[in-house]
């Protein structure tokens, strides 16, 4: 592995740093909104398997008891 000086690292981070693409306030609230809208569908979907694989059960345990 090469070693460079401080003064090398930094100015090679920098460099690193130029060539990124940062999102705009709008895209960062867009993809902010659809990480609560998909994780909002995502609990009503297993909430609601949830309350079919208990109500399954309790019938099943129902003809036992």
């Amino acid at each position: 592995m090469a070693h460079t000086n401080p003064l090398q690292f930094i100015q090679q981070v920098r460099s690193e740093v130029a060539k990124v693409v940062w999102p705009t306030r709008r895209e960062v609230l867009l993809t902010t909104v659809m990480v609560f809208i998909m994780a909002t569908i995502t609990a009503i979907f297993f909430a609601l398997i949830d309350l079919a694989i208990r109500g399954g059960l309790q019938a099943v345990l129902g003809l036992f008891g």
